[in-house]
């Protein structure tokens, strides 16, 4: 069976390097394209054919898109928080790049192109646990509003049988190499003070959160029959922010004074309630193994390992 040839964007990032990991692993032969924005020369797999190159350049790209049978869509801009700071960003990073990616990708002949989403879409959902076919409720961050847009313009694409799309909205993702979200955070503010920690919200917010390596076998194994296929990724279990702090606060063998802010919301497009409908994907045999809390353990632990990841921040 000849192998496959699969492009990452975004290979040099946390989830973006275990994919190409995983990829590498099962045989593919690998691309990876990063400008470096975020993702890190550290993570990169030497098998891979890295381009370091920016996404939104259409042209110096077209060749490396040439034969390839899998084009993985990750890299992205993955700050929902400080989305107000840079109305434009979100646009820019997210829905005009995946746009450029999609052109590349058609161009090309791509057979699969699978797209990272967030369970973020969905808002303030009214349903929970949410499935993918729930109602989209009014966007709560310019995060959301992009991936959203994304996805509404690959599913064009896949109507015109420009190729195959998958679509993963996941929760958010833990494990090692972790360079960003509410870990990271913590984990830094208390090495800089072991004594206090000034948490945004009152620590009420409850979500899931999922193992990178649970992810991975997501991305790699899941697709359905028809052009256009959504699945949400995440597990059947939340924990609240409060719970996360006693675990990361055991890894640092600390007992810091907690102050928490008075709103169930720690930032505009912060949905105090995260909890995804997975039967989908289960029903096609993808399971989630790593616990909620075990997956918090293993990213504190690897932070605390590697303190080089606060460099440059």
């Amino acid at each position: 069976m000849p192998r496959r040839k699969s492009l990452v964007t975004g290979g040099a990032g946390f989830i973006g390097s275990h994919l190409v990991d995983a990829l590498i692993d099962r045989g593919d032969d690998v691309t990876v394209v990063d400008n470096f924005r975020t993702g890190r020369s550290e993570f990169i797999n030497q098998k891979a054919k890295l381009v370091s190159h920016d996404i939104g350049d259409v042209e110096f790209l077209r060749e490396s898109f040439e034969g390839i049978d899998d084009v993985y869509h990750l890299a992205a801009n993955a700050d929902v928080r400080n989305g107000w700071d840079d109305p434009r960003r979100d646009f820019d990073l997210n829905l005009s790049k995946t746009l450029s990616v999609a052109e590349l990708s058609a161009a090309a002949g791509v057979e699969n192109f699978i797209f990272s989403s967030t369970g973020s879409i969905y808002g303030e959902s009214v349903m929970v646990p949410t499935p993918e076919n729930s109602s989209i409720q009014q966007q709560t961050s310019l995060y959301g509003a992009s991936k959203y847009s994304c996805e509404s313009f690959l599913g064009a694409y896949a109507e015109a049988n420009k190729f195959k799309v998958t679509v993963l909205r996941f929760v958010s993702v833990l494990g090692p190499r972790y360079t960003h979200g509410y870990v990271y955070d913590f984990i830094q503010k208390l090495s800089a003070d072991p004594s206090r920690l000034n948490v945004l919200g009152d620590g009420t917010q409850t979500k899931s959160y999922m193992h990178v390596s649970d992810c991975v076998n997501a991305i790699t194994d899941l697709r359905g029959p028809s052009n256009f296929e959504v699945f949400n990724i995440g597990r059947a279990e939340t924990i609240t922010i409060r719970r996360s702090i006693e675990l990361i606060s055991e890894c640092l063998k600390i007992s810091p004074e907690l102050l928490f802010g008075s709103s169930p919301r720690g930032w505009i497009g912060d949905n105090p309630i995260i909890l995804l409908d997975i039967t989908k994907a289960k029903s096609l045999g993808w399971n989630p193994v790593v616990s909620i809390e075990d997956s918090i353990l293993d990213t504190a632990k690897w932070i605390i390992k590697n303190p080089w990841v606060f460099k440059d921040v």
